[in-house]
């Protein structure tokens, strides 16, 4: 008997489409609206990620969007198209990050070494490739992360969209609720970010004692006071919240100012691993080079404990896929619609086609001709290996927080992939371009698979087939592939991704620096790794959730902070009765209000970009960097945590 059965039955939960009927999934009209959308949001984020270094979740405004026209087309029985406008719109968010994070590098290190050589087709089929795998690869995982753990993960931007989505319902007054709190939220982040009439970020550095505790003790902290951000940690609640900030807390209070004073102002070498004038970096400076390191080492080995874990999830959808290719059912031939997957034979057959796709690929258009074969077949395993495996891992990471680390993942790919690349004789240049399309098909494969487990837990709440959304998936992906890939070459034109005026490209940046001197012999910085490695074991060994910590280690403190509020507000507001259906009425609302802060958030994230990149600009610069700002800030994050609070504490029961 698989783990799946081995769970105890819980009660079947009932979503909004009955299982029992038929409705309007992919038509013609949802099938068109998201492909549009795809192209639209996969320009828009490809820009905005290279620029900025964040790639903005689409699937909220693109909800948004068929919520609209659904309305203003006055659609009947929309909710199906919505789901799959929505999910097919979602693949231009998997697939930027996937290729900017890492294809970029190329064109950073062509600059110096002239002979790297790079095309629409390398940026085409690595980042079409990684999709399909992430897809494939997550599909067996589906029932398990999405019906098995029902309850148990808060799913946060799962829960935003579904509720954008639930809203053209209109029941409730939930609709109406909806609309307000997205517009407050809504209206607060743009004015943050396009007018700057209040700093975005706090820090104790605007004090002089903050300043002096910041240079003298290397203790610093910030606090993001966007809407989006506190509703994002309402929604995750406070016991993942406080696990989070744990992590940023270790790091932020202890390792860093250890590092600072163990290794001083002079340059010193430990177990391979150079640490450069630390005592002299700002606190800020001391994360981004080296503690953050220890954040990825700790992602790595956590998310390992996690595919232990769950070998038996994994075992029984290997052996769910064996029997299928033998030609067994596996599953029941009366499935309800709302559980009934792509066939297991179909998903094997595909995972066969991809790989072996994904080998000619190596074989003809990135290893060069020395021991071609041999190499060809190391870089498919490292991808297959690494993607099937950690694709849990991600899966689990946006279920816990609606983050993806996937640019920590990468990293370590990046790093893993190379030793093997330079112990079969593969290094310089050659090696360089194998590791960053190597990495790019990973970290595609993880940034898809994670976005789709948010598409799918949608679809499990509203009542859409899973099949009819895995199946037009790939569609998108294909659609999102092309669009990045001719977006990457126009930008490289355009702007460059080197010298003045150049996009930033903050991710791709780092993976360029970091594989140069492994591809020349140099080594890692396996001592920070290492300690982030140790810290995951122990947290396991203590029952402390590891990759919960671990990501706390790896994202900035600035948006952790805001978590630890936003649950604690969410536990506030569902504890102060006595009477369990009042606090839950109350919950209710915060959920429908935080939604609402983290839609008008993400939307106007994608106004403020349109605006950036037609270069319409209101930002008040010099009052935004002065102390005014912040101490501004401060009052207006208390009133719109206030907000929060007292109107979710309005709520009354249902009778």
């Amino acid at each position: 008997m698989g783990e799946l059965e081995k769970k105890e039955k819980k009660p079947e939960y009932k979503p909004l489409l009955s299982p029992d009927k038929k409705y309007k999934e992919a038509t013609a009209y949802s099938v068109t609206i998201g492909l549009l959308m795809t192209i639209i949001f996969s320009a828009a984020a490809a820009y905005l990620g290279l620029k900025v270094g964040q790639v903005f979740e689409a699937a909220i405004p693109i909800a948004i969007i068929a919520v609209g026209l659904s309305t203003a087309m006055k659609r009947k029985n929309a909710l199906g198209e919505n789901v799959m406008i929505q999910s097919i719109g979602a693949c231009s968010g998997g697939i930027v990050a996937g290729a900017i994070f890492t294809l970029p590098a190329l064109y950073i290190l062509q600059a110096k070494y002239p002979e790297i050589s790079v095309d629409f087709v390398k940026v085409f089929l690595s980042s079409l490739l990684g999709g399909v795998l992430g897809i494939l690869f997550l599909i067996p995982f589906r029932k398990y992360f999405v019906k098995e753990k029902d309850g148990e993960y808060p799913f946060p931007e799962a829960t935003a969209t579904t509720q954008v989505i639930k809203s053209s319902e209109g029941k409730n007054g939930g609709a109406l609720l909806l609309l307000v709190s997205g517009l407050i939220g809504g209206l607060y982040d743009f004015i943050v970010s396009s007018f700057g009439w209040w700093s975005e970020t706090i820090y104790t550095t605007v004090t002089h004692w903050g300043s002096v505790v910041a240079d003298k003790a290397k203790l610093m902290v910030k606090y993001n006071v966007g809407a989006a951000v506190l509703g994002l940690g309402y929604i995750i609640g406070l016991k993942y919240a406080f696990i989070i900030c744990c992590g940023s807390f270790l790091v932020w209070f202890i390792i860093i100012p250890l590092l600072s004073a163990l290794c001083g102002a002079e340059t010193v070498t430990v177990l391979g691993t150079t640490f450069d004038g630390v005592a002299n970096m700002s606190p800020e400076m001391i994360f981004s080079s080296y503690a953050r390191q220890i954040g990825i080492g700790g992602i790595a080995v956590a998310g390992i404990i996690g595919i232990i874990k769950s070998s038996g999830v994994i075992k029984s959808a290997v052996t769910l896929a064996g029997k299928s290719f033998k030609g067994n059912k596996g599953t029941s031939a009366e499935e309800i619609r709302t559980q009934r997957d792509i066939s297991m034979k179909i998903i094997v057959w595909g995972m066969i086609i991809a790989l072996i796709a994904t080998f000619a690929f190596f074989y003809f258009g990135v290893i060069p001709d020395q021991n071609k074969l041999m190499l060809a077949i190391v870089a498919l395993l490292i991808v297959a290996i690494i993607a099937f495996l950690f694709t849990t891992v991600a899966a689990n990471a946006i279920a816990i927080v609606g983050s993806n680390p996937v640019s920590g993942m990468t990293l370590m790919t990046l790093i893993l992939g190379s030793v093997v690349l330079v112990a079969c004789g593969l290094r310089g240049v050659p090696g360089m371009v194998a590791s960053l399309i190597i990495g790019g098909v990973v970290c595609t494969a993880l940034s898809v698979s994670g976005s789709f487990i948010t598409d799918l837990k949608i679809g499990y709440w509203i009542g859409n087939t899973p099949k009819v959304q895995e199946s037009w998936k790939f569609l998108g992906t294909l659609v999102a592939a092309a669009t990045v890939g001719g977006v990457m070459i126009v930008l490289n034109k355009t702007y460059g991704f080197i010298g003045d005026n150049a996009l930033v490209a903050p991710q791709a940046n780092a993976m360029a620096a970091v594989i140069e001197p492994l591809m020349s012999g140099q080594g890692a910085p396996w001592l920070l790794y290492g300690i982030g490695a140790v810290i995951a074991l122990i947290l396991n060994w203590c029952k402390v959730p590891a990759l919960a910590f671990a990501l706390g280690m790896f994202i900035p403190i600035d948006l952790n902070l805001p978590l630890l509020a936003g649950g604690a507000i969410s536990w506030y507001v569902g504890s102060r009765s006595k009477d369990k259906a009042l606090n839950e009425a109350r919950l209710n609302k915060g959920t429908l209000l935080a939604s609402g802060f983290i839609a008008g958030g993400a939307l106007m994230g994608v106004v403020s970009a349109i605006m950036k990149y037609a270069n319409i600009d209101f930002f008040s610069k010099e009052w935004a960097a002065g102390s005014g700002a912040q101490y501004v800030a401060i009052a207006a994050y208390l009133a719109i945590a206030a907000y929060l609070i007292f109107s979710s504490l309005k709520a009354k029961k249902e009778e």
